[in-house]
């Protein structure tokens, strides 16, 4: 068979931009996108996103260019995950909760030609231009739904989205790659632990994730998705592409709380959504005034950081069907899941919810996982006890970190992706993240996990949200710190800090057990809702080292 060779028949490269022609083909008289009043079907998305294309390509935006969007989860938003790419440029979504001086460096790192605005962020991206030898060409993006939704004059040069979109030719043909390699996605990390990294993904990668996505956890044809969870996040990890795939209808929100989700999940029957954990949090723990029954079951898949059981717990007594996921912008969406077994639907809830809280096993079109030693490079027991870094393989790896081939070079080797993350390997063989590895606290020698520690706080009746990092110890070296934000009902009546230790104490081996708890009104979070351990690192660093003969 050595005269079987790949022909230009069967090695078209994979993209996802094709998703769309078959939706529009399937389900074009289907909604696909609702915003307020707003409702588009999929012939009406196809043709928007062909004429945006055909607008950037009229203004001399080409292959390999970079285009950025700052906007929230609008309809254009979701538009320009096509129509960007249809030109051949690459989409670089950027976080709209960063500050000017944030976003100017991106700006400047990522070399952006281009930057869709959205109106309400007009002024800082203005703010942010402002340092830039080469700004790039600004075009807003106006909105009928907020005061101040439109441009006056003839700012921009008189060019907004919308009249991009009318200008556009409904007839151009959509550029494909000419590898399955090329680039074409630019997202820059939140930086949990460090400056953001360019994260540079291809065709490819965003085919293999948004397919494995579907078979891991959406798998139904037009169900109805309701974005919680930011666009600007890892491409709202691939369903932007998935939804499309399965002729869904995408519910967009500009920006939301408890009573906006389940008002929204009432009126349009919501079938799917996704969120980090504090989504999670802040539907559980919603006053009863804010909640309104499910309509239909609901599917929520989580990640970014291992929820507390207790959350899922209250979750599932909600009706809410939780799965739970991890992956990193490196990924580009979720590369290990908790995959449910039946026989776990017969154990008790607090079981089912400690199962649930571990991060799982490989999603099919991964290659591996594993967890390995730091020091020999080999894999750890598989007795859920023993730490090593998670390490990845498979066709949805990033490509590599943008103009840093030293980071690229540490993270990509031996051929493994070295996430960073810390995590155990149980003898079922699923995986569970301990911590990052900047997180682990080393108290008298022993390894602690401030995850494990941390679900315990989550299970405390007057906690709302909790997080450990070392505190310096004059015996121990480390010991566990606690910072906590406490339920609205019990801010006035507040436990002490002896109470809460007493509480962990009882639930927690003896040197697990924080020494130091310290409450705040609100726990510092990256602009994509996760908690910076950093700067609680450096508050706890401020509280000074704990006395020398500190007991445990």
């Amino acid at each position: 068979m050595e005269h079987l060779k790949p022909s230009s028949a069967n090695s078209s490269p994979l993209t996802f931009i094709g998703f769309l022609d078959r939706t529009a083909t399937v389900y074009g008289d289907c909604p696909s996108i609702i915003y307020n009043d707003t409702i588009y079907t999929w012939s009406q998305t196809r043709s928007r996103c062909i004429r945006l294309a055909s607008a950037l390509s009229s203004i001399g935006i080409s292959s390999g260019d970079v285009v950025s969007v700052v906007a929230p989860n609008i309809p254009a938003m979701y538009e320009m995950h096509f129509g960007i790419p249809m030109c051949g440029a690459i989409l670089n979504t950027i976080n709209i909760r960063l500050d000017s001086r944030t976003i100017s460096v991106l700006l400047r790192h990522s070399d952006s030609k281009l930057v869709f605005v959205d109106i309400q962020s007009r002024s800082l991206i203005e703010q942010a231009v402002k340092s830039l030898t080469n700004p790039p060409r600004l075009i807003i993006i106006e909105d009928e739904y907020e005061n101040g939704g439109r441009v006056e004059g003839d700012n921009y040069g008189g060019l907004t989205y919308e009249r991009m979109i009318e200008k556009g030719d409904p007839g151009f043909e959509w550029v494909r790659p000419k590898s399955e390699w090329s680039p074409m996605i630019l997202n820059y990390t939140s930086g949990t632990t460090s400056s953001p990294k360019g994260v540079v993904h291809s065709h490819r990668g965003i085919f293999i994730i948004t397919v494995d996505s579907l078979i891991d956890w959406m798998g139904t044809k037009q169900p109805v998705y309701l974005w919680t969870l930011p666009m600007f996040h890892g491409n709202g990890w691939s369903f932007p592409w998935g939804v499309a795939a399965m002729g869904g209808t995408n519910v967009c929100l500009r920006k939301f709380d408890a009573r906006i989700v389940y008002g929204a999940i009432h009126r349009h029957r919501v079938t799917h959504l996704c969120g980090a954990p504090v989504v999670l949090n802040m539907l559980a723990n919603a006053p009863d005034s804010n909640r309104m029954p499910l309509p239909n079951p609901v599917q929520i898949l989580t990640g970014g950081a291992p929820p507390p059981a207790a959350v899922l717990f209250r979750m599932e007594a909600l009706g809410f069907s939780v799965s739970h996921g991890y992956g990193l912008t490196e990924m580009a969406g979720v590369v290990v899941s908790c995959a449910w077994k039946g026989q776990w639907n017969l154990l008790p809830a607090t079981e089912r919810a400690r199962l649930k809280a571990r991060q799982g096993v490989r999603t099919l079109c991964m290659t591996e996982v594993d967890v390995v030693d730091g020091k020999t490079g080999k894999g750890v027991k598989q007795d859920g006890l023993t730490i090593g870094e998670i390490v990845l393989r498979g066709g949805v790896i990033f490509l590599g970190y943008l103009k840093d081939p030293k980071g690229t070079a540490k993270s990509l080797r031996n051929g493994w992706f070295y996430t960073g993350d810390v995590g155990v390997m149980h003898p079922d063989g699923y995986l569970e993240i301990r911590d990052r590895s900047k997180d682990v606290i080393i108290s008298g020698g022993e390894n602690l996990s401030s995850v494990e520690v941390g679900s315990v706080l989550y299970s405390h009746p007057a906690i709302n949200e909790g997080a450990v990092v070392a505190r310096p110890d004059g015996f121990w070296g480390e010991t566990p710190c606690a910072f906590v934000s406490l339920k609205e009902e019990y801010k006035e009546k507040k436990p002490s800090e002896r109470e809460i230790i007493a509480f962990c104490r009882e639930r927690l081996p003896q040197y697990m057990v924080p020494k130091t708890i310290v409450t705040v009104e609100d726990l510092p979070k990256t602009s994509t809702g996760k908690i910076q351990k950093f700067v609680l690192r450096d508050m706890a660093k401020g509280l000074g080292p704990l006395p020398k003969a500190s007991p445990l």
